[in-house]
């Protein structure tokens, strides 16, 4: 017999949308509030905005200084933090369920009340700068801004979601205040809320700060262009101990069918330490680390990335390797075993991920603002389990082509014509 799913959604007449996980018998309790807008939502000039954003609301609202806003959760045992991606921006907290409505207030009052004041502006634009700076001297992260702006260049999705030095020095108040104002309506606005409460306590809860959100059409993103014809390789060039590789191939949506394919190929070849490319590179030849795969989808594009560390004299054969891996795995079909591995992985994966409040909060919140509407996880468990190993296969065809690859170093190297012959092989 079907089990009654614990996700409900109800949408206010202004647009804001409150979505529930019911989790009886659980401690704590997750709230977020959820933005659709993101990076990509950015033109070139307001570049970072929606991450100065972020930290601006924690520095004070009208009733409670940055301090206050921290203790009001801390002192009462719980967690405070924000993220922003290409394509949202979420304000979550976690406490036990008996403080959910404490939690409620301070997330709202941090988004609808918060002063940005110009001190703070000028303080937190040189925190960000630090925070850039730290990622500079972070080789693994730096390789992955180089690979975004490869595959995506003079677009949002090739931007840094923090922003540059020269964009950040040209916002003011106003610029922030008025972004705020335009894109973080009620319509494009998500409370989600997982743990031992009901749906209806959540909404009584909610509706009282509804009729603060302000009003307004949801925000459009720019499509993501494509006119790469043949592999490309970006260098920077640096004295480091340790080379740092990202390879971006181009794929789908997260409403392309394949995705599922993909996210099976994902875990054959790098999720874990059993995968195709670790086996390979570290266990059977020591040539690197690290190495592992990750898929992105956005909503009208996506990508693989294959991430390493290794010594600058194994970049060639190490290179090689992954290659040969690719063509390997488009050629011929993974077997019944290691599929069934694979799949077993991801859906063992995805029920631990949510014995968590704060997973099944991120779900919903990831599930809304990404189709609409709540997938229930034994529906993504079954489409996985249909997978066969001829649509992996099928999948790495269409994609794992020269003309959507993308390679990004960080490392001594300086030409990177031998590179770009290797990946056009």
């Amino acid at each position: 017999m079907r089990q009654k799913s614990p996700y409900r959604v109800s949408r206010l007449d202004n647009g804001l949308t409150i979505a529930t996980a019911e989790m009886p018998g659980m401690v704590s309790v997750s709230v977020g509030l959820w933005l659709g807008v993101g990076s990509r939502y950015e033109n070139p000039e307001q570049n970072g905005v929606c991450h100065f954003i972020e930290h601006l609301v924690f520095k004070g609202t009208k009733k409670r200084s940055p301090r206050q806003i921290s203790e009001a959760v801390e002192g009462i045992g719980g967690y405070l933090n924000a993220f922003t991606s290409e394509e949202t921006t979420c304000f979550h907290a976690r406490a036990r369920h008996d403080r959910f409505e404490e939690l409620l207030d301070v997330l709202v009052d941090m988004l609808l009340n918060s002063r940005f004041a110009p001190s703070d502006i000028a303080k937190e634009r040189e925190v960000i700068k630090e925070e850039m700076a730290m990622y500079l001297d972070e080789p693994q992260h730096q390789v992955q801004e180089l690979l975004n702006a490869t595959l995506w260049p003079d677009q949002p999705l090739g931007r840094p979601i923090t922003g540059t030095s020269r964009t950040l020095d040209a916002m003011r108040r106003c610029h922030l205040v008025g972004y705020l104002r335009h894109t973080y309506v009620a319509a494009n606005t998500l409370v989600t809320v997982a743990g031992p409460l009901t749906h209806r306590q959540v909404v009584q809860a909610v509706r009282p700060y509804a009729r603060h959100f302000p009003t307004g059409a949801r925000p459009q993103f720019t499509p993501a262009q494509n006119s790469q014809l043949s592999p490309r390789v970006c260098l920077f060039t640096k004295k480091t101990e340790q080379t740092q590789l990202a390879m971006g191939i181009r794929t789908c949506s997260r409403h392309d069918e394949r995705r599922y394919a993909l996210r099976l190929l994902n875990t054959i070849l790098g999720e874990n330490m059993s995968s195709r490319l670790f086996q390979a590179l570290r266990e059977d030849r020591g040539l690197a680390y690290s190495v592992y795969t990750s898929p992105s989808f956005f909503h009208d594009t996506g990508d693989f990335v294959i991430s390493a560390g290794l010594d600058e004299v194994n970049l060639a054969k190490a290179t090689r390797l992954v290659l040969r891996e690719l063509r390997r795995i488009a050629a011929k079909s993974p077997g019944l075993s290691e599929l069934r591995r694979a799949r077993d992985y991801v859906l063992g994966q995805i029920d631990l991920s949510l014995e968590s409040t704060e997973n099944q909060m991120n779900w919903l919140g990831e599930q809304l603002i990404g189709y609409g509407h709540v997938v229930v996880p034994d529906e993504i468990k079954r489409r996985l389990s249909g997978v066969t190993g001829a649509e992996i296969r099928n999948s790495a065809r269409d994609f794992f082509r020269p003309e959507r690859f993308n390679l990004a170093l960080v490392s001594p190297i300086k030409d990177a014509e031998p590179l770009r012959k290797l990946l056009s092989m």
